[in-house]
């Protein structure tokens, strides 16, 4: 089985190089390494060319391809025809040498995957499940425990919590996300994972391009993505193709930018599965996205990032406002 594996980076050298040096130590090498550089500056390059991997392509872009979801398009426009899989990682992450050896394993497993995501280790803190982790205050499953965040609190007091597995959409939206997954060894069917630590049949990225709905950044671009495909196959989330996530800070929209896409990309996500939703799941919908601003308001006054609480609550409210002016 080869892979492509395809990077895209913007503004951020050190830590894709961190990242192709974690590629380097995989028991399963990636046949074709792509690297599809949207900065400004020539820093990627400049340390690219002190690094040496077997099948590493380098392309800079402008403008015109500048963008998550354009640079992933561009990738896969050039990725060998006698490639097999697919496979995309953030330019923040680095892997555990099992990491495309799983991948292959769940393929070999499930032939007629539309797609296989992987598992980041060092988001949440899990531990396994005793008396002592029951209650509101926690969330189990299969054995394993994390805390609860207030968010889903909330909602669950409210009636706006759902019982569905994380990784499946619910009517609703505001599902809960591949990080509710426990580190249980299991493979999991999914209708959405990460964009950050995917891979998809060479087959089905040829016909099912990334939406260039989502500029820039590209917030929730995996899960539209993902949830289109979802409608058509199955996907996978292996919880042994392990890795971890530093969250690199350069190359992030500002807080205003961020709360708007959270609100208005949500919206176009949750129309992506379910165009034509009850009234009940819109009202579900637009409760949450507002109990959402309202803990994001209380941030303002309960953390030290205030100005950043702050001009995020005002993106998410003027995205929300916006939704209510679309025809």
């Amino acid at each position: 089985m080869k892979f492509a594996l395809i990077v895209c980076t913007y503004m951020r050298p050190k830590p894709l190089m961190r990242l192709l040096h974690s590629v380097r130590f995989q028991t399963l090498l990636p046949s074709q390494v792509i690297i599809v550089d949207g900065s400004l500056n020539n820093d990627s390059l400049n340390e690219l060319k002190t690094f040496s991997l077997n099948g590493l392509e380098y392309f800079k872009v402008g403008n015109e391809d500048r963008g998550l979801t354009k640079q992933r398009n561009f990738g896969i426009d050039r990725v060998s025809e006698d490639i097999d899989v697919v496979a995309f990682l953030d330019d923040d992450i680095v892997l555990d040498n099992q990491y495309f050896k799983q991948l292959a394993s769940t393929y070999q497993e499930y032939p007629n995957a539309f797609g296989v995501g992987g598992y980041i280790t060092n988001e949440v803190a899990w531990q396994l499940q005793n008396e002592n982790s029951n209650g509101q205050d926690f969330y189990n499953i299969d054995g394993y425990v994390r805390k609860e965040s207030s968010r889903y609190k909330l909602r669950k007091k409210l009636g706006l919590d759902h019982h569905t597995q994380p990784g499946t959409y619910p009517p609703f939206g505001h599902g809960r996300s591949i990080g509710f997954l426990p580190p249980s060894g299991k493979t999991y069917k999914v209708d959405l994972f990460m964009g950050g630590v995917a891979s998809y049949p060479k087959q089905i990225v040829d016909a099912h391009k990334f939406s260039t709905f989502f500029e820039g950044y590209g917030l929730y671009e995996d899960a539209e993505y993902t949830l289109r495909l979802s409608n058509e196959g199955s996907l996978y989330v292996n919880t042994l193709a392990t890795c971890q996530h530093f969250h690199a800070p350069d190359g992030r929209p500002n807080h205003y930018k961020y709360g708007k896409m959270v609100v208005r990309n949500g919206w176009f996500v949750w129309r992506t599965k379910y165009p034509n939703p009850s009234f009940k799941n819109k009202l579900k919908w637009h409760s949450i996205t507002l109990i959402l601003i309202l803990i994001r308001i209380l941030n303002i006054f309960t953390t030290n990032k205030r100005k950043e609480s702050l001009t995020e609550v005002l993106g998410r409210l003027v995205g929300w406002l916006i939704l209510f002016t679309r025809r």
